[in-house]
């Protein structure tokens, strides 16, 4: 039976069971196969849901051609012989770009314009060197993921997750950053999620403030780079407001509202699909799917900056396995449908969203030396620590083929 003659009896039956009960309703959309009620779902709501004014007319800068990004973890690999195979397979799948965290923390650890790691008695930029070095052999583009504080620039709080006392000193630092990888490095991310507390030393999420630290780290970039490219902090996407929280929304029209239009190339968001498929095309501020990312470009649009691009730093379904112990925060989905699903949703942007650039997978793969217990988050891997592939990298392997992208180099 062809899928749209199976999407008309569903239609049906559930439109029969509209009149019968929300018990009834909910048993019988509970036992409808996953995918198949996605499709469902993406039917109805592709001919019911609004068209958000995205303003897909208007030419965006800048402009990438190979919008595959995947996030990695190369620092924290135990060799260089790992961060090579890393970067291997990433180019052998077509992959474009890499999403990797130059944590402050790290590199300036102990003062101020102090660049030593005592630990391993060697320059403190050296693994960042050396993945930085590495990328680029393989035709790679770096995003630069800039973030935490080290304990002598937040005196008094010990939440490394924590903005600096001073702006400032995170501007000395990040022109540190972009003048050693100058011509090398593409592009810099201020923060990450600073839209929750747990990102934001544990104080309440504060636009303005952000809107201050990302004003200086630009200022301070394009003074070390002039063709860097300067991305926001990605939001969490989140329907909570609280002090622990703020709706990604609220957050972005506070951060327009304090003065941050024009501070920055690149407004990046996080476009997961969850518990949805990649064609929910319902809106609502009230839910969280790969649509949502459609809201922020449209809020980006009533702000006057339709001609700025939108990159998606994360994205990515679940796979976590029925036997997996605990709750499903992030959805589930089987490895085959995680496959199909990311690859639907490169395929989406590039029909639909012409605003949308650089898309970075969530994420390659947990290093090997990592000994945790498994975690739910840990199922988006498209590889296992010892680099065994997972469906998604074949897939993510054959559209990059299909589509003839190439490095960005």
């Amino acid at each position: 039976m062809r899928w749209g003659w199976r999407l008309l009896l569903i239609t049906a039956a559930m439109a029969v069971a509209i009149g019968i009960g929300g018990l009834f309703r909910q048993a019988l959309w509970e036992n409808i196969d996953l995918e198949v009620r996605h499709r469902l779902v993406a039917f109805v709501s592709g001919l019911t849901a609004r068209r958000p004014e995205t303003a897909d007319q208007v030419a965006i800068r800048p402009r990438v051609d190979n919008p595959i990004g995947v996030n990695v973890f190369l620092d924290q690999e135990a060799s260089v012989e790992a961060r090579r195979r890393n970067l291997e397979m990433l180019r052998a799948a077509g992959v474009g770009w890499v999403r990797q965290q130059f944590a402050w923390m790290e590199i300036e650890r102990d003062a101020k314009g102090d660049f030593f790691d005592r630990k391993w008695n060697q320059s403190a930029w050296a693994s960042y060197d050396e993945i930085v070095d590495l990328a680029l052999a393989h035709g790679v583009q770096v995003i630069a993921r800039v973030d935490t504080s080290p304990a002598w620039a937040r005196p008094g709080n010990a939440w490394d997750r924590s903005p600096p006392e001073r702006d400032e000193d995170f501007g000395d630092f990040i022109y540190a950053l972009a003048s050693r990888y100058r011509g090398r490095v593409r592009a810099y991310q201020i923060w990450n999620e600073p839209n929750l507390a747990v990102e934001w030393g544990r104080r309440p999420p504060d636009p303005t403030a952000y809107a201050r630290l990302l004003r200086v780290a630009t200022e301070r970039i394009k003074q070390a780079d002039s063709e860097a490219i300067v991305l926001t902090a990605a939001m969490a996407p989140t329907i909570e407001e609280s002090e622990q929280a703020l709706n990604e929304l609220v957050y972005l029209q506070r951060l327009y509202d304090a003065g941050a239009g024009g501070t920055f190339d690149v407004l990046a968001v996080q476009a997961y699909g969850l518990r949805n498929g990649p064609d929910d095309h319902r809106l609502s501020h009230g839910d969280v799917n790969f649509s949502r990312a459609t809201l922020v470009r449209e809020l980006m649009v009533r702000n006057g900056d339709a001609a700025r691009p939108v990159w998606a730093s994360e994205i990515g379904w679940n796979a976590q396995p029925p036997s997996f112990p605990g709750p499903a925060p992030y959805g589930a989905v089987s490895e085959e449908l995680q496959a199909r699903y990311t690859v639907r949703a490169f395929e989406r942007a590039h029909q639909e969203w012409p605003w949308m650039g650089v898309m970075a997978v969530w994420f390659l793969k947990l290093p090997a030396a990592w000994d945790v217990p498994a975690q739910p988050w840990h199922f988006f891997r498209i590889l296992d620590p010892d680099f065994t592939p997972h469906p998604l990298y074949h897939a993510l392997r054959a559209y990059a083929a299909e589509r003839g992208l190439r490095s960005e180099d």
